[in-house]
């Protein structure tokens, strides 16, 4: 994994249902579903890049930029084992949510 982001962009906001999804950043070539790749369901969000989901449950998976299509982000909450390094980056703060506690 390169890095770990929160990103803030309205689309994250109203994919996640939160204040950002939050995802690291891995390699697509070193990159595979353990088991049920066959749930797996990919859409464009945006003219710049494709969200993957569990067409079962619903759980966003991933997102990858169709500018840069050697990497993939894969969101936090879904890892196992659990993701357990820092999250270093914020993306998009200009679209951040006021409601969000200051540090």
């Amino acid at each position: 994994m390169s890095h770990a982001s929160h990103c803030y962009c309205t689309m994250c906001q109203k994919q996640h249902g939160a204040a950002a999804g939050t995802y690291a950043n891995v390699g697509a070539a070193g990159f595979a579903f353990e088991r049920g790749a066959d749930l797996v369901t990919e859409y464009a969000s945006s003219g710049d890049g494709r969200r993957g989901f569990c067409r079962v449950c619903g759980s966003t998976l991933f997102w990858r930029s169709t500018q840069s299509p050697d990497r993939i982000a894969l969101t936090l909450g879904t890892m196992e084992p659990e993701y357990d390094a820092p999250v270093e980056r914020e993306l998009h703060t200009d679209t951040k949510p006021r409601w969000l506690p200051t540090r």
